[in-house]
C-alpha cells in the first residue's frame, strides 16, 4: 500500500471516528464563514439592490469598483483587516486581532463584494420583469428593493452560496489575522496548510473530505429549501 493510500484510510478513519480536536477545528471552521456570509448578505444584497434601482452620482464607478472587488486577493485584504485591529490601527482598542472575530470581519470583507454584485444582477433582471407593474402601484424604488428582494429570494440563494464558497476556502486573510493558534483560531483550511507542512498528509487530507463534504451538504439543504419555497408558492 502506498503513503497516500494509507493516508487516504487514516483520513477517512478520522472522519468517522471525529475526534474532539478535529469537532472544535470543524466547529469553529462553520461559526466564522456562516457568520461572515450572514454579515455579507445583510450588506450586499441591500446593497445589491440599491445599485441596481436608484439612480445616483458615480454609481457606475461603484459598480466597476464592486465588480473588481470581487476578485481582491485575501493576502491584501487580511494584511488591511490586520492595520484594522493592530493596536496601531483605528480598531486596535477593541483587542479583536488574532481572535474568531478578526477572522470573521476579514472573510466578510472578501465575502460582501461577492454578495452584492451577484445579487445586483438579479435585481437588474426582476426589474426589468416588474418595473410596469411596482410602477402601476405606485411603489417607490426604495420599496420596490424590499419587493423585488422577497420575490426574488430564491434566486438570492446562489449569490449567497458564491460567498459561501468563498468564505469556507480562505486561508490567506484568516492567517494573517487569526493567527492559526490551536484551540483559539485554528479553523479547516489553516489546519490542511499547516499539517500538510508538517507532512501528516492524513490530518490534512481527513479535513479535505469533510470541507468537501460540508460544503455538498450545504448546497444541497439551500436547494432543497428552494425547491420546496418555489413549490410552495405557487
Amino acid at each position: 500500500m502506498s503513503d497516500v493510500e494509507s493516508a487516504l484510510l487514516s483520513a477517512v478513519r478520522l472522519v468517522f471516528t471525529l475526534d474532539r480536536d478535529l469537532a472544535e477545528i470543524i466547529g469553529l471552521s462553520m461559526r466564522v464563514s456562516l457568520s461572515a456570509v450572514a454579515v455579507a448578505a445583510l450588506i450586499g444584497v441591500p446593497l445589491g439592490g440599491a445599485l441596481a434601482l436608484l439612480r445616483f452620482p458615480g454609481r457606475k464607478t461603484v459598480i466597476v469598483l464592486l465588480n473588481a472587488f470581487m476578485g481582491l486577493p485575501p493576502v491584501v485584504v487580511g494584511l488591511a483587516v490586520y492595520l484594522m485591529l493592530s493596536r496601531l490601527g483605528p480598531m486596535g482598542v477593541f483587542g479583536l486581532l488574532y481572535s474568531p472575530a478578526a477572522m470573521i470581519i476579514a472573510q466578510s470583507v472578501l465575502v460582501t463584494p461577492i454578495v452584492a454584485a451577484l445579487s445586483r444582477q438579479v435585481f437588474v433582471d426582476f426589474w426589468s420583469e416588474y418595473e410596469d407593474q411596482l410602477r402601476s402601484l405606485g411603489a417607490g424604488r426604495g420599496r420596490a428593493i424590499l419587493t423585488l428582494a422577497w420575490d426574488a429570494r430564491s434566486s438570492l440563494v446562489p449569490p449567497v452560496l458564491a460567498g459561501f464558497g468563498r468564505a469556507t476556502a480562505e486561508v490567506g486573510a484568516v492567517m494573517i489575522v487569526g493567527g492559526n493558534i490551536d484551540h483559539v483560531t485554528r479553523v479547516m483550511t489553516t489546519t490542511i496548510a499547516l499539517e500538510t507542512s508538517k507532512g501528516n498528509l492524513a490530518m490534512a487530507m481527513g479535513l479535505g473530505i469533510v470541507l468537501v463534504l460540508l460544503s455538498l451538504a450545504v448546497n444541497a439543504s439551500v436547494f432543497i429549501a428552494s425547491e420546496a419555497a418555489a413549490k410552495s408558492g405557487r
